[in-house]
């Protein structure tokens, strides 16, 4: 493919071609005038912050003409960055991509008009990655122990419409209703499975009965719960 790196890590000698509408089946899209056309070669970018494991997918790709690789990218900023001029419909991204993690980038993409599908390539010790990459809009994860052919079949099915995970817990998925909450409400929520009353809980926390009911409204409201009950329902089924 005679692939070339800039020093903006853009990659010379490709075709941009651009997508249309995909049959997943088939690998093939819908082209000018309705006719069925390959969605290969398809436009991908790459980002890790480790550059061997970069150079290994440059090889990788170079010897599969299913995939013009534009950008190799070491850390998560300049990734971004450049896909907003690039013609990318394939993002292969590591978990860790200092100075931002794969969630942010995630994040960040989904505000974004027809981004492009991402698939995390990592071998993160995090058992969350696989459910919170889903979570986030995902379309793939597969770990770096896997052999190169998986690779390959992995992002040819993800460019081609479909979705590659291991084993998610469903239940994973759902985000941590506690993560909104400050240190206060949090220590507010666990004395309420207590049972004290509100003057009670302003005598614990030296606050006024009001500064009580405020703070409770304000964690009623964002664990989308009516009572004291509710919430501590919630809370008790996190701690499992």
């Amino acid at each position: 493919m005679g692939l070339t790196l800039d020093t903006n890590g853009v990659i010379g000698g490709t075709n941009h071609g651009n997508l249309g509408r995909m049959d997943t089946r088939s690998g093939r899209e819908a082209g000018p005038g309705g006719r069925m056309q390959s969605i290969f070669p398809v436009n991908i970018a790459i980002a890790d912050k480790n550059p061997m494991v970069l150079r290994a997918l440059e090889a990788l790709l170079a010897m599969d003409r299913r995939f013009n690789l534009l950008l190799m990218a070491s850390d998560g900023t300049h990734f971004l960055s450049s896909l907003a001029h690039l013609p990318v419909s394939l993002g292969v991204i590591g978990w860790e991509l200092p100075p931002i993690r794969a969630t942010e980038i995630l994040q960040a993409l989904a505000k974004r008009p027809a981004p492009p599908k991402i698939v995390v390539y990592s071998s993160t010790k995090d058992t969350t990655a696989p459910a919170e990459t889903l979570r986030l809009g995902g379309a793939g994860f597969v770990s770096k122990l896997s052999p190169p052919e998986r690779l390959l079949e992995v992002f040819a099915a993800v460019a081609s419409g479909d979705m590659v995970f291991p084993f998610v817990d469903i239940h994973k998925v759902r985000p941590d209703p506690l993560t909104s909450l400050t240190h206060r409400e949090r220590d507010l929520l666990a004395a309420l499975e207590s049972g004290q009353t509100n003057a009670q809980l302003a005598r614990e926390f030296g606050v006024s009965i009001n500064t009580v009911k405020f703070h409770l409204r304000n964690l009623f409201g964002k664990l989308d719960v009516r009572n004291r009950t509710q919430a501590i329902c919630l809370y008790l089924e996190t701690r499992r």
